[in-house]
Order: structure tokens, then C-alpha cells, then sequence
């Protein structure tokens, strides 16, 4: 599902790695884009991302190390875990009690966190995806309810209603594009995430993937797969870009320069000719760096204009949370 910080935290029952907030030595993206936020809102996405975090590490974790029947109960285990909190409030590990505040506060629908889960359970036995709309049904959880739990932490000036379909939209982009960059190492892991038909329509299919993965090389057929997906990949930014005049002003910078970093990633990939079943394709720092520097331009700029104000959340200002971070 593409790489995430993997952060261990302490040990507590059955023997769990506690996420922790990441660094900006991984998740560089996430990291880069979330300092753009304002301090009010950045600690519920961290809520969500620590979460989302916790459940990919369990499914993404070595299989020669892990049996799948241990990440199953390990991914079982945090569910119900998860359902409790959400229905108590109550939980013992601060990732679960700043998840189940963060729903409380924004109103989330608890089905956003059972799809979630249910998507994470497929990786564990599913490995490849007959026909793009497979592909949808499974980024609908992992992906799309990404960006429909973020959305009302970063606020809307229309309903959230009219904004959902272009935050599901963000979600998704940014997990096909993770695909695209972590073909081989998706591979490794016995998964293909280019959808069949899209490989299919070229001439390829999972065996060639693995051919190429072992010989270091691009078969042009496989090339041509790869181009068509990063095409398809394009008109889901262009939706999702239409919501970012949706959102909250002091919001916009941050996502905007996601979707620029993202998007980079895809410039990279194509400029390289999608060599991505031999390496990973990296944004330089360089560009990685002015795109940030235009972020907080604007971030500078929303802030004298609009003058950012505390959420309306309910008894409790996000400061006094023990889980909050105020970096």
C-alpha cells in the first residue's frame, strides 16, 4: 500500500507496535504537507493518519516474519479495540483514545473506520484485481475514507456534502500514484495493483511483472500499462482538485501542496520513462523544497487575510487533550 512511517513505540499486549506521530524523516509528504496546517486542526489529523498507520503496518508487515493467521488476529484485535473506543470513548493506548475523540468531535461516521478495516483485511488474502472498478471497491477503504475522515478536520466554506466526493477523489489519487511507485515492492509482497484489464490491454500481466522485477528492466508492454494507469491517475487529481475551493482558506495551502508533491512524484515517474519495478522514484529535495516554500507563502497569506480561529468543538479546547502534539 505504498510506505509509511514505521515507528515502534511501547510494548503492550499480544505484543503490538505502538505507532507513534511521524517524523519528518518518513512519511516526507505527509510531513511536509501537514506543518501547513494550523496547529488546531494538525493534531486530529494525526489522530487519523496514527491509526491508519497502525492497521498498514499489520497488514504490510514481513510475511517470512509475521503468519498471516497472526496479522489477521492482529488486525481483528484492533477493530474491536477501535469499536469499543468509538462507542465508550474509552480506550487504554492514546492512539485509540485521540482516534475515538477525533470521531466524537468531527461527527464521523463510525463506517468510514469499519471500511477502512474491512480494506485492510483484503491485502491479507487478495492479490491482484480482475478489472479497475475491483480496484475502486477496495480503494473506496483504503484510500477514498482517508480523505472523507480528513475533510471536516480541515473545515469547508460549502456543506461537506458537496465537498466529499473530491476529498474521496484526493484519497484515491494519492494511493494510485502510491501503486504506481511501489509496483515492485507490491510485487514482493505477492500484490499488483495495476488493475488486470488496464494490463490486459497491453499485453501483460502478473508474470511479466515478475519477469521484469527479476531481470531489473521495463518490457515495453508492461511500459504502456504503467502510462495508461498514471493517465487514469491525472483525471482523478483534476477531480480532486476541484474541491480544493472548498475547503476552509487555511486549509487550502496544505492540501494543495500535497496534491503538488503527489503530483511530482507522477512527473518524476513518467519523466524516468516508469522504471518502478527495479526502483523507487523519488521526488528530488530541491523541488520537494519549493514546493513547500510556495505552501507557506500561502499559508502566510491565508492567515493575514482570513485570521485563522479555533475550532467550535465541543467542552474541551484541542489543547487541553493529553494526546495532542504541539509541534
Amino acid at each position: 500500500m505504498g510506505s509509511r512511517p514505521r515507528v515502534r513505540g511501547r510494548a503492550a499486549a499480544h505484543g503490538r507496535r505502538w505507532p507513534q506521530a511521524p517524523t519528518g524523516q518518513h512519511g516526507r509528504t505527509y510531513f511536509l504537507a501537514t506543518r501547513l496546517l494550523t496547529p488546531d486542526r494538525r493534531p486530529f489529523v494525526h489522530a487519523l493518519y496514527g491509526f491508519a498507520r497502525w492497521a498498514d503496518d499489520i497488514v504490510d508487515d514481513d510475511p517470512g516474519a509475521t503468519a498471516l493467521a497472526d496479522r489477521r488476529r492482529a488486525l481483528t484485535e484492533l477493530e474491536a479495540v477501535m469499536l469499543d473506543a468509538l462507542r465508550t470513548g474509552d480506550a487504554e493506548h492514546p492512539v485509540i483514545t485521540a482516534l475515538a475523540d477525533t470521531v466524537r468531535r468531527y461527527r464521523l461516521d463510525h463506517a468510514l473506520f469499519t471500511d477502512f478495516m474491512a480494506s485492510m483485511r483484503m491485502d491479507l488474502t487478495v492479490t491482484d484485481y480482475p478489472a479497475y472498478d475491483d480496484l475502486a471497491r477496495y480503494m473506496h477503504g483504503s484510500a477514498a475514507v482517508i480523505g472523507l475522515q480528513v475533510l471536516p478536520v480541515l473545515g469547508t466554506v460549502s456543506s461537506r456534502e458537496e465537498a466529499e466526493p473530491a476529498a474521496a477523489a484526493l484519497g484515491v489519487a494519492f494511493q494510485l500514484t502510491n501503486f504506481l511507485r511501489d509496483v515492485g515492492e507490491d510485487l514482493d509482497r505477492g500484490r499488483v495493483y495495476i488493475p488486470g484489464d488496464i494490463l490486459a490491454a497491453h499485453g501483460a500481466d502478473h508474470r511479466l511483472l515478475t519477469w521484469c522485477r527479476r531481470r531489473g528492466t521495463t518490457d515495453p508492454r508492461v511500459r504502456a500499462a504503467l502510462r495508461e494507469t498514471a493517465a487514469l491517475t491525472r483525471r482523478v487529481y483534476r477531480q480532486a482538485a476541484t474541491g480544493i475551493p472548498l475547503l476552509a482558506p487555511v486549509s487550502r495551502p496544505c492540501v494543495h501542496t500535497a496534491l503538488a508533491l503527489y503530483q511530482r512524484i507522477l512527473d518524476e515517474i513518467e519523466a524516468a520513462e516508469y522504471p518502478v519495478l527495479h526502483r523507487r522514484v523519488t521526488v528530488p529535495r530541491a523541488r520537494r523544497a519549493r514546493e513547500a516554500a510556495r505552501g507557506l507563502l500561502a499559508v502566510a497569506s491565508s492567515r493575514i487575510v482570513h485570521r485563522a480561529r479555533p475550532h467550535e468543538v465541543p467542552s474541551g479546547a484541542a489543547s487541553d487533550t493529553p494526546w495532542e502534539s504541539t509541534a
